[in-house]
């Protein structure tokens, strides 16, 4: 019986040889799926790692836009000078006061009378205060509250060329022609027509490719 049966065993259980059982190394294609895998986790750790970076320092902006630009910010249109002017009145729905500023007698009252027949309403006709009495270089001025500097004021500069417009602290919609030094008459009623014409037409929108076509996003 050898010395490495145990006892009472009987040789039954016999160990012969010289030979112990050992345990087995991993074959080599095992190791080598095992360190794959492990390349692709840490790769797939670091590529994850890295995008969050870029995401943080652009924003997620340049992804948007190399994805077609959905999420582009329209920039506001333009909008028309219809839509920023507001509405002229007409010369009947204007109130005018007009003031002599010049030695010459009678032209307040002439120049009322032409006002009329051109559709204005005229309130009244008198010499000008001292504020401007022979201080009018110029052919005249429009004077009225700022409330009509963009409305009733430039049209009745139409009827005379080279009118100053100015505004005051006055209240209602009533406004002043004052005739200067070099005022020699209103202007030509077809040259004043097409002059308010002009000025009611609206002006053409910009040209150009549309602010919201994502071109220039």
């Amino acid at each position: 019986m050898s010395m490495l049966t145990p006892p009472g065993m009987g040789g039954k259980y016999r160990i012969t040889g010289d030979k112990y059982p050992r345990m087995r190394r991993p074959s080599g294609r095992r190791r080598i799926v095992l360190a794959a895998v492990a390349a692709l986790a840490a790769f797939g750790l670091i590529g994850w790692g890295t995008l969050q970076l870029v995401d943080v320092f652009t924003g997620g902006d340049e992804a948007s836009a190399a994805a077609g630009g959905k999420d582009c910010a329209r920039q506001p249109e333009h909008r028309s000078a219809a839509q920023k002017a507001a509405p002229l009145p007409e010369p009947r729905r204007i109130t005018v006061n007009v003031f002599n500023a010049t030695p010459r007698e009678g032209l307040a009252k002439k120049t009322a009378d032409d006002l009329k027949k051109r559709g204005f309403a005229v309130a009244k006709f008198d010499n000008a205060t001292k504020t401007y009495d022979k201080k009018v270089k110029g052919p005249g001025i429009v004077l009225g509250p700022r409330s009509a500097l963009d409305t009733a004021l430039p049209v009745l500069a139409t009827q005379l060329t080279g009118a100053e417009k100015r505004t005051d602290g006055r209240k209602g919609d009533t406004i002043d022609l004052i005739l200067g030094a070099g005022f020699k008459g209103l202007t030509q009623e077809k040259d004043a027509a097409k002059a308010l014409a002009a000025l009611a037409k609206p002006s053409p929108a910009p040209s150009g490719p549309s602010s919201d076509d994502g071109r220039n996003c």
